[in-house]
């Protein structure tokens, strides 16, 4: 039974055909997760050699169209585009008529809710707003990956059902995002996701450089425990010579990295003065150190040579240096 005859999603047959637009990422996770659930994807497109490749490891015997066809063989299609491509992609499909009333049309942007899809919508077709707070690698094991991952849902009052039955079918969690508020939930993941994969680098790069054989190794039950400890308890889960108002050891860590990794200097200086105000707001870093810690940071953004400060060096027992 074809949507374009029920445009009502409680009257929607249980099992669908799924189509992608854009076989990125995570397009073909996501339909490759709904097919697990009943589902049936019917076409893919993608233009790149690598988006073919993926659409056939984790969409194989689906056929690769142009992104028109692929909304006229669909009950539901996934637009998985970059976001600045969005707006475009779904004005160019309006315009052509490629929308059918009563279809079901998903982007999964992060920074968008549902009101990028409004000429869709002229067209009748049901918009949804699925974000998956995951990041995605492009190969089968980003399916397994979904179970128990949260999505970011936006969608007309008359389809959050329906949306986040379409999240519990991909083994995710609904989390209901306001759409004026799409932007900043954005901002937020990408804050703590993309920066963490830079910080993550960045001190691998340095332990190789200290002569560290297997950073990874060094790093990955530190870096666990420091999340594990961060998501239970916030801002008091805040440790290093930073918090404990260790001047002396940050101005030793801004002239070693001025010396050996200039280019990380100034991410280190905004982190570690970001990790001061919250550590002075939260009653960890006392007043009376963080006038010296201060101004070790100040005197690193003047490109001064970080030998200045009267805090110790030592610490608590246990906390990292």
């Amino acid at each position: 039974m074809s949507t374009s005859q029920q445009s009502d999603p409680q009257d929607r047959p249980a099992r669908l055909t799924v189509g992608v637009v854009g076989a990125g990422r995570v397009g073909p996770t996501l339909a490759a997760s709904l097919q697990l659930a009943g589902h049936r994807p019917v076409a893919v497109s993608g233009v790149s050699d690598a988006s073919r490749r993926r659409a056939a490891e984790l969409l194989p015997d689906v056929p690769l169209v142009p992104p028109a066809e692929v909304l006229q063989r669909a009950d539901l299609v996934l637009l998985t585009v970059p976001d600045d491509a969005l707006p475009g992609l779904v004005e160019g499909l309006a315009d052509t008529g490629a929308v059918r009333p009563g279809q079901l049309l998903v982007h999964t942007s992060g920074r968008y809710g549902v009101r990028v899809l409004d000429p869709a919508l002229r067209a009748g077709a049901l918009p949804l707003a699925l974000h998956p707070a995951m990041t995605f690698t492009g190969t089968p094991v980003d399916v397994q990956r979904l179970a128990g991952c949260s999505f970011g849902v936006t969608a007309p009052d008359e389809l959050r059902l329906a949306a986040e039955a379409l999240v519990i079918e991909m083994g995710g969690e609904p989390e209901w995002i306001a759409e004026p508020m799409r932007p900043l939930y954005h901002a937020a993941l990408a804050l703590g996701a993309n920066h963490l994969v830079t910080l993550v680098a960045q001190s691998m790069e340095l332990l190789r450089a200290a002569g560290v054989e297997a950073p990874d190794r060094m790093l990955g039950p530190l870096l666990g425990a420091a999340l594990d400890n961060a998501l239970r308890s916030g801002d008091a889960a805040l440790t290093g010579p930073v918090a404990r108002g260790d001047a002396g050891t940050v101005a030793a860590h801004v002239a070693e990295l001025r010396t050996h990794a200039p280019q990380t200097v100034a991410g280190y200086l905004a982190m570690a003065r970001a990790t001061a105000d919250r550590a002075l707001a939260h009653g960890l870093l006392k007043p009376e150190l963080a006038e010296d810690l201060l101004g070790v940071l100040a005197d690193g953004a003047d490109g001064a040579d970080g030998t200045g400060g009267t805090g110790g060096t030592g610490g608590a027992e246990g906390d990292v240096r």
